[in-house]
């Protein structure tokens, strides 16, 4: 009885080893613990074979009854038998570790083919999928991967005002559903869908609710864009501030945007149309033709071409100048268009702010400039209301790399063992997937945390926190949303990326782009990168950051002052917000 219960405990255990998990590391222990059950039946079969054994001049002896008693451990069959296990094991892990590693090759294979389809050559990527033997239908569709062209379309339909109507077609479907071909009856003879609710209709790059938003957002983003866009622009009565983007050395993207947000108050105070000229970040060669040196080569511009138009030739005019019909910056101070006053056209929608704020614990409630943080959040929104196709490459490539190999594992488990050399139905042209699933934001791991780093030369404006603090609000949060794991750090310090590393049980995601080492300041940093990575880059942590479901910034910093004026009003107020610290001016 003995001996039978020797064996069935071998092979439970040796069953329930092979039944383990398929990790690489949990393979290994599987393997070294057999191999410990064989090495020790091995023993025990030698030492009952000899009787006795030696050990430091002491003589041991197994006693009459372990011989004249059936042994449990069969030195023969047993040595046998585990060699045979041995080499079942062996085969197993073998066949497992195949298994991953056709798995990787596929999850790589699939990662570089969706890279490839980011290119804008349609021949660089026929060649590319020749090479490995692939075609169209066979690629998968890339979740984090958005449709960069037909996104651009329909910004461009929902920013045109259309024939004989006060407002774009703004209607209550979203993306392409109002363009659904009419199916019933009703709608063929003359259903309303088509036409704008008049008063209640509304931007569509508002998300949210009124409650998830800043006071007013909707009705002041509708506003906002009907000032910018009269029906006739050379009507004697519509009036002009023309602008260039500031460019003083030393002014970030973050400054020259509040600058910007600062013209448009006054515009909108005077009842004159800004329009925005030479913009010194876009004068590189990724911004082609006439969107080159323009704000929109990476956001659809503030104004119609046709309100552009009628500027610029006015800026030749002498007599327009001096009646005041078109203004320029130069007739401004400093003080107005930097700390000048909130437009009041909506009354103080500011004064009724929800305090989801947090600095040092305490939720800021009233500060010295809450009708500041409430018009710069609603300026850089309309400035950034639609992206360009251009812009939306850059994002498709950030997620790409961040994200690519994610999705691409994702994608896998739900196709054929034998992809790549079967054919995926991607069902494409199927009504619900043109209309109604083509709205929906690409993939990204969910939910995400983004945090801005900064550091460096910003000290002379503001306390600077090191990394270690914003980790420890990071934590704070992640105990009240436990499946919190994924983090998009935004940062110029090297520094701060290294230490990221000490955080294991955080998932960290940032672009791949040289960092500040030292105490390099900000102006030859980005002179160092170049101005068309300088500026891409930052702008990408930027959208991805008011993309995210939470943040952690540093108000006193402009960019992250911006950052959440974008959440704000991108129906994220009740998300939160934790500052290592306040606004300097507060």
């Amino acid at each position: 009885m003995e001996a039978m219960n020797q064996k069935s405990l071998e092979r439970v255990v040796s069953q329930r080893a092979l039944q383990m998990g398929s990790s690489f590391p949990c393979q290994i222990c599987v393997v070294g613990f057999l191999c410990g059950v064989c090495l020790a039946s091995l023993f025990l079969a030698a030492l009952t074979s000899f009787g006795s054994f030696e050990f430091n001049g002491i003589s041991f002896s197994m006693g009459a009854s372990s011989s004249s008693s059936p042994s449990p451990w069969n030195s023969s069959s047993d040595a046998i038998n585990c060699k045979l296990k041995l080499k079942e094991t062996e085969r197993w892990f073998n066949s497992q570790r195949s298994t991953m590693e056709t798995d990787n090759e596929r999850v790589s294979l699939l990662h570089l083919v969706w890279g490839a389809l980011l290119t804008e050559s349609v021949h660089e990527e026929r060649e590319f999928l020749l090479k490995f033997g692939l075609n169209q239908s066979s690629v998968p569709n890339a979740p984090h991967l958005e449709n960069c062209k037909l996104s651009a379309y329909i910004n461009m339909r929902l920013d045109t005002r259309a024939e004989n109507e006060s407002f774009p077609p703004w209607t209550n479907r979203k993306g392409l559903l109002d363009m659904y071909p009419a199916s019933t009856a009703k709608e063929q003879l003359g259903s309303p869908r088509h036409r704008p609710i008049s008063e209640g209709v509304y931007p569509p790059w508002i998300t949210g609710s009124d409650e998830e938003n800043y006071p007013l957002t909707r009705k002041v983003q509708r506003d906002i864009w009907v000032h910018q866009h009269p029906p006739n622009c050379w009507d004697p009565n519509v009036r002009f501030l023309v602008a260039d983007w500031e460019r003083l050395p030393g002014f970030g993207i973050g400054a020259q945007i509040a600058g910007m947000c600062g013209l448009l108050a006054i515009a909108i105070n005077e009842k004159r149309v800004l329009v925005t000229n030479y913009y010194n970040r876009a004068d590189h060669d990724g911004c082609k033709g006439s969107s080159r040196s323009s704000w929109s080569c990476y956001f659809l511009p503030e104004t119609s071409q046709g309100c552009r138009d009628r500027a610029f030739e006015l800026m030749d005019n002498k007599e327009a100048l001096e009646k005041g019909i078109i203004t320029t910056k130069d007739n401004y101070s400093s003080k107005q268009i930097w700390a000048g006053r909130a437009p009041r056209v909506w009354g103080d929608p500011w004064s009724y702010l929800q305090p989801t704020t947090e600095i040092n614990g305490t939720l800021i409630a009233y500060h010295r400039k809450m009708d500041r943080r409430w018009w710069r959040a609603q300026a850089v929104r309309y400035l950034m209301r639609f992206l360009t196709e251009y812009t939306c490459g850059l994002l498709n490539v950030a997620r790409h790399a961040a994200f690519g190999k994610e999705a691409a594992k994702m994608v896998l488990t739900g196709l054929p063992r034998e992809w790549p050399n079967v054919e995926v139905a991607n069902n494409s042209g199927s009504d619900i997937e043109d209309f109604v699933w083509s709205s929906h934001r690409p993939w990204i791991p969910r939910p995400m945390l983004s945090m801005h780093v900064r550091m460096g030369d910003k000290a002379c404006e503001m306390k600077v926190v090191e990394f270690e603090k914003y980790m420890l609000l990071a934590d704070r949060i992640r105990k009240h949303f436990p499946h919190l794991n994924s983090i998009w750090l935004s940062t110029e310090m090297q520094e701060v990326v290294d230490k990221s590393k000490l955080y294991p049980h955080w998932n960290f995601y940032f672009t791949n782009v040289t960092r500040q080492v030292g105490n390099m300041t900000m102006a030859i940093y980005e002179a160092s990168l170049g101005r068309e990575t300088s500026t891409n880059y930052p702008l990408v942590n930027f959208l991805m950051a008011t993309d995210s479901d939470f943040f952690i910034g540093a108000l006193g910093s402009t960019w992250c002052f911006l950052i959440d004026g974008m959440r704000n009003t991108g129906g994220k107020v009740m998300s939160g917000y934790l500052s290592v610290n306040k606004d300097r001016f507060w």
